[in-house]
């Protein structure tokens, strides 16, 4: 576990070190929010009812996932990986004495928090200071803040194990390049990351949310805003820890099928 802790650490730290970067996530993530906040306003201005979060929770919802938008941006996936996988040079990691899968979950995690860290106390600290109807509200309750944070960590939890499990999945192909189109498309599409599920129609809403997607930036960030009602939010934890179980022993059997049998074709 020590030489799992130190790779995280060091990864950790070097995430860190682009602040200039960070900064022009910054600055990107708050123009995003307000575009996409202006768009739904159109929207609620023709007819709120008929929408099924008030405009302040979609508003709240925005916030926090261009805050922590590094936590979940599933297209953030480690190019590197890739890299050693198609050139032969992952030869190299498989020498090591370590388990691969492990590694690259801790590299993974070590990557997101740092970026997640560097980007998302400029938005947090000033959107709740922004006018109507672009302010982020404070959570609902206590309960549910603490539940956010519970989730939120569970949720980055399975963002990773989704992206690790893809890193396995590229052993078994050419190139990875339509997998990975395949995956993001997908993630961006049922985890909220274009529209929250809610305002998916309803069939649609119902197989989504069973779906390993909607327990990534789904759960915490509709938790946040008060719009579950406590059997939604028992349902989304229970999936969360669900689908973090099963992802986590499906990638590591492929870890294992991938390192038994692996041909470095490239280097």
């Amino acid at each position: 576990m020590k030489k799992y802790f130190a790779f995280f650490r060091l990864r950790f730290f070097m995430g860190l070190q682009y602040r200039a970067a960070a900064l022009a996530g910054v600055a990107t993530q708050f123009a995003w929010g307000f575009f996409m906040i202006l768009g739904f306003c159109a929207f609620y201005e023709a007819d709120a009812a008929s929408f099924p979060m008030p405009l302040s929770a979609t508003v709240s919802y925005i916030w926090l996932q261009q805050a922590f938008l590094h936590f979940f941006s599933v297209w953030g996936m480690d190019n590197e990986i890739f890299d050693l996988i198609i050139n032969g040079n992952i030869a190299y990691e498989l020498c090591r004495p370590i388990h691969i899968y492990s590694m690259w979950f801790a590299r993974g995690i070590a990557g997101r928090l740092s970026g997640a860290l560097l980007r998302c106390f400029p938005i947090l600290m000033i959107t709740p200071f922004l006018p109507e109807p672009f302010a982020m509200l404070p959570p609902a309750s206590g309960m549910h803040f603490g539940l956010f944070l519970v989730t939120l960590v569970m949720g980055l939890a399975v963002t990773i194990a989704i992206c690790t499990l893809v890193y396995m999945l590229a052993f078994f192909t050419i190139s990875p390049q339509g997998l990975r189109t395949f995956i993001c498309s997908a993630v961006e599409l049922l985890a909220g990351a274009v529209v929250p599920l809610p305002f998916f129609p309803e069939r649609i809403r119902f197989v989504a949310e069973l779906l390993p997607f909607a327990s990534m930036q789904n759960a915490p960030l509709r938790i946040y805003s008060g719009s579950m009602t406590d059997y939604e939010m028992a349902r989304a934890v229970g999936l969360q820890l669900f689908w973090l179980i099963v992802l986590l022993m499906a990638g590591r059997a492929l870890a294992h099928a991938a390192e038994k049998k692996v041909i470095i074709q490239g280097g």
